[in-house]
């Protein structure tokens, strides 16, 4: 089994390059892990890989939870994306660091090699240092322009370490991404080989079996609470504009219910009226494509509005909060809940909250309520987040991104 997590010194350094470059090279036998509450990155390790990309974040979970959600879904061959830098979040204990410790996972160091050489190793040690139990075993050099330049740091990297593996690097500038955006959008396998083929090209793949060969982590007991499996029929609205949905959130949701039907708004689709409550996932519905996709969508609206007017459940998460508002500036939702919003220019919200049920979660918009009165507030460790939630008779909607296992769903 190989275990190994792609980190960097921060944002930016190359981690998702290499990480999809990885992927696709053992697609079909990995499994991807994307450390922190992330959505992005685990759409394209999913599209990339051929399989869904699992979150880990030891702030919405305890160390044991986060060790059984591992274990879960491990596969022969496991590949995490660490979070920005490799302690970024650590003062949440949920760091690329504090993950890769307690699951004993080695972890690959994304270095940006530009304009430098000396000073690379100076920061590695830096890096290495900072902690005594610091996972990183190996280095890979970004955005570098020639094979000298490489072996230049490689060669100063050796002399100041020996228990650190240079193990390639990658060309500035490949040829493969002048014409493209490394992002949700690009939808053609043929670029992602392209891409592959250009990031492996000057790496030593051949030495990841010695460098990142793991034992299989075996977890025995449960530790989650143990909810007892519900008679009742749940419908996740889930497309191209919702597609916010942690893995194990839809795994559990298909352990405790009788059954869950999957319904895609753009298509049209209509909730099913055997359904007892509806969840709509976290996405985009407020930008102009988004919003078109989904604008003509009248038998998924109806239907969903009947829905409220039987007096069943709905729980909309982010986007499908703003679903159920009556609009986003000028765009018409579908006028469930008596609250308008307006997109900013600046993210209004990012970072851990916990709600005031004691849940923590993730948040992260650009839009805000137009009016403050109704709402429930998020809270903070230094003080209080306001409009976190919107509740209406059975209509609950939600800017906070959560972890479900081990809780009842749809209580409220």
């Amino acid at each position: 089994m190989l275990n190994l997590c792609i980190s960097a010194t921060s944002s930016n350094q190359g981690k998702t390059i290499l990480t999809s470059a990885i992927l696709y090279h053992f697609r079909k036998r990995v499994r991807a892990y994307k450390i922190g509450p992330d959505f992005i990155d685990p759409q394209f390790h999913k599209f990339v890989s051929g399989d869904w990309s699992v979150n880990l974040d030891s702030f919405m979970q305890t160390k044991e939870q986060v060790k059984w959600t591992f274990a879960k879904y491990q596969k022969e061959i496991n590949i995490l994306e660490g979070v920005m830098g490799y302690y970024d979040g650590m003062d949440r204990g949920a760091s690329a660091y504090n993950v890769c410790s307690f699951l004993n996972i080695p972890t690959l160091l994304v270095m940006d090699g530009s304009g430098s050489y000396i000073t690379i190793s100076a920061v590695l040690k830096g890096i290495k240092e900072y902690r005594s139990d610091s996972t990183i075993k190996a280095v890979v050099l970004n955005k570098l322009s020639s094979k000298n330049h490489y072996e230049l740091i490689k060669k100063q990297i050796e002399s100041d370490f020996d228990d650190v593996v240079v193990l390639g690097w990658i060309k500035k500038d490949l040829d493969s991404l002048r014409d493209t955006h490394l992002g949700l959008d690009l939808e053609d396998i043929s670029k992602i080989e392209e891409i592959s083929r250009e990031v492996l090209e000057n790496l030593e793949l051949e030495m990841f079996e010695e460098i990142f060969k793991s034992k299989k982590i075996e977890i025995k007991e449960y530790p989650f609470e143990k909810v007892e499996k519900k008679d009742e029929i749940l419908a996740i609205v889930y497309d191209k504009n919702f597609s916010f949905l942690y893995y194990d959130n839809l795994c559990y949701l298909r352990e405790i219910f009788k059954e869950v039907f999957m319904i895609d708004s753009i298509k049209d689709e209509e909730i099913p009226k055997q359904a007892d409550i509806v969840y709509i996932c976290g996405g985009y519905v407020e930008s102009e494509k988004a919003y078109n996709r989904v604008k003509k969508s009248l038998k998924f609206k109806n239907s969903l509005i009947s829905h409220v007017k039987e007096s069943k459940r709905v729980f909309g998460e982010c986007a499908g909060l703003l679903y159920l508002a009556k609009s986003v500036d000028e765009k018409k939702m579908s006028w469930i809940l008596p609250v308008e919003f307006s997109l900013q220019k600046r993210f209004v919200r990012l970072g851990y909250y916990e709600n005031e049920s004691g849940v923590n979660g993730h948040c992260f918009h650009y839009t805000k309520p137009k009016s403050l009165e109704g709402w429930y507030d998020l809270l903070l460790k230094n003080g209080k987040g306001e409009f976190g939630s919107y509740k209406q008779g059975n209509v609950l909607g939600t800017y906070l991104h959560s972890f479900f296992r081990g809780r009842e769903f749809g209580v409220w």
